[in-house]
């Protein structure tokens, strides 16, 4: 039997869109000689609805969405992801559900195992289904999964059933598992052993077909897969793209050769560069956004926020805004310039020091006799995000956050100045991978200046200022920071890592007291494990310290 993998980019509650496209799709592989077409897990509705799954239109859409295809397409096969309706009386008021469509009629099959934990609150609206059984077609018996179904098969499981285990009863010669597993930096290996382990637990062949595109901060990578009855990947679809891919499951049970995977994983930088691009691009696409704007510093976080942007949305649709101060270099000026120069991307200058100025006389006499400090430092920042933030009306542009994930960490930003924006593109990258984009962008040119990338890093908000005034070295900051956010290891256990106690102490407790600024920020593009936002839940007056 001849099956096709789609791979496509859903546009969240755009069922027009979401159906023309999944139209498109069958009808080019059928003319490809697919008896079957595969779409990823709730591919109707896009993934994650979220709260739309609480709207009883929503869910008519959706079902509405399915059977427009089941007419129009009715003499293939398809396999699609959907939310419906829970019937029986008990439990949640849906299923996650994979709909098998042909002539014109609908069957479902529900997912049993609903994570809870991360990123993912299926739970929430969904109830598991406890029912098991077997797609025939074509004359071959198929397992029809979601997504999670196959990913409880460690020494460990999270949950008390392996729908595998159940369903490898009834007789399956193929498995086919429709997913929405989202991107970070290991996922594309991890998902791949997860699979291979399935295949090698049951002895049959598996078809995989995941989502591919942004929603807001969650960035799926696709990389679907078609493994053989001996655990290798025969062929797969690219990762970031788009993509259609024609198998015939009739030469899924290879000898005992064993074969090498016939997919290529990039290495981790070039996965975060991919995936940071084609966030930026498709928050803008589907927001109906065209312009990004960038306050440009000279520094590296902006430099690569400027060239990821420009990337994504071409040279001309991203500007660059340089804003210096009377305590601004020259070489950051001239190393702002010199990037815009670089990308061909328009760039304009507001010194702000009259600005500043007007400011500083206008609250003379609330601040006579004090000094100089963190106060005026941060009207500086709030200055620059209020001149960002007018271009952004004005003009139609979205305004991109420049922070990286160290800074968010600790504190170190200004609330309503630098920590402006709509979407943040490096808020998940410490300020070590960010010197290493840096490095990827310049494998081949020079784009970002490299005075951007050698300098010690400074803010540049009183005469002489750099990070290591406030901050330990990155280095160590980072390896701390990972060990406590990615890795959640408590003070106890970072000490007993060798870390210095007064450092623990001080960067937890900035950690910890820093959550409300965290709760103002906007999305930050997820790529690692464990990012600031949806996926880590923290209490704002938490205290949690030696």
């Amino acid at each position: 039997m001849k099956i096709a993998l789609a791979q496509l980019n859903y546009h969240i509650g755009n069922f027009e869109e979401n159906t023309a496209k999944i139209i498109r799709t069958v009808r080019d592989a059928a003319n490809q000689g697919a008896e079957l077409v595969v779409f990823a897990e709730l591919a109707l509705s896009g993934y994650p609805p979220r709260d739309f799954l609480e709207f009883d239109d929503f869910i008519d859409r959706c079902l509405q969405s399915a059977q427009t295809i089941a007419e129009t397409c009715p003499e293939t096969g398809i396999i699609l992801g959907s939310p419906v309706r829970n019937t029986t009386g008990k439990g949640k008021p849906l299923f996650n559900a994979a709909l098998f469509v042909y002539n014109g009629e609908i069957r479902e099959f529900h997912k049993a195992l609903l994570p809870n934990y991360d990123v993912f609150d299926e739970y929430r609206y969904f109830e598991p289904s406890g029912q098991f059984q077997i797609l025939r077609w074509k004359g071959v018996n198929i397992a029809l999964t979601i997504c999670e179904d196959l990913w409880n098969i460690g020494d460990d499981p999270l949950y008390r059933v392996n729908p595998m285990d159940e369903l490898i009863r009834l007789g399956p010669e193929l498995m086919i598992n429709i997913a929405a597993s989202p991107f970070h930096y290991e996922q594309a290996i991890s998902r791949r052993e997860v699979l291979r382990e399935n295949v090698r637990r049951y002895g049959i062949p598996l078809i995989y077909v995941n989502h591919v595109g942004a929603q807001t901060e969650l960035l799926f990578d696709g990389g679907s897969m078609v493994f053989n009855s001996r655990g290798w990947v025969e062929d797969s679809l690219p990762f970031f793209e788009e993509g259609l891919l024609i198998t015939d499951t009739a030469q899924l049970h290879p000898g005992t050769v064993e074969v090498i995977d016939n997919q290529h994983v990039p290495e981790r930088i070039a996965l975060i560069h991919d995936a940071l691009v084609m966030g930026i691009r498709n928050y803008f696409g589907k927001l109906g956004f065209q312009k990004a704007i960038v306050g440009l510093s000279g520094g590296i976080d902006s430099a690569v926020t400027m060239v990821l942007a420009a990337r994504a949305l071409g040279n001309e649709h991203v500007f660059g805004l340089l804003m210096p101060s009377q305590f601004s270099s020259g070489h950051s000026v001239d190393d702002a310039l010199k990037l815009a120069e670089n990308l061909g991307s328009p760039c304009s200058t507001i010194a702000i020091k009259e600005i500043y100025t007007a400011f500083e006389s206008g609250l003379s006499d609330l601040f006579a006799g004090t000094e100089f400090g963190l106060t005026e430092e941060n009207l500086q920042a709030r200055i620059r995000g209020t001149l960002l933030m007018a271009m952004t009306n004005k003009f139609g542009y979205i305004l991109l956050n420049t922070s990286n994930k160290s800074e968010a960490a600790v504190g170190y930003g200004t609330l309503y100045g630098d920590m402006n924006g709509g979407l943040s593109v490096l808020g998940d990258l410490y300020k070590t991978e960010v010197y290493e984009l840096a490095r990827y962008i310049n494998r081949s040119t020079e784009i970002i200046p490299l005075n951007s990338i050698t300098k010690p890093p400074s803010a540049e908000l009183r005469p002489g200022q750099q990070d290591s005034d406030s901050l330990p070295d990155y280095v160590v900051l980072d390896r701390l920071l990972f060990q406590y956010i990615e890795n959640r290891k408590g003070p106890r256990e970072l000490i007993a890592m060798g870390f210095d106690e007064m450092l623990v102490r001080k960067v937890l407790r900035l950690v910890n007291t820093n959550e409300y600024k965290r709760y103002q920020t906007p999305p930050i593009l997820r790529v690692s494990t464990k990012a600031f936002g949806m996926g880590r839940r923290m209490p704002i007056v938490g205290k949690y310290l030696l």
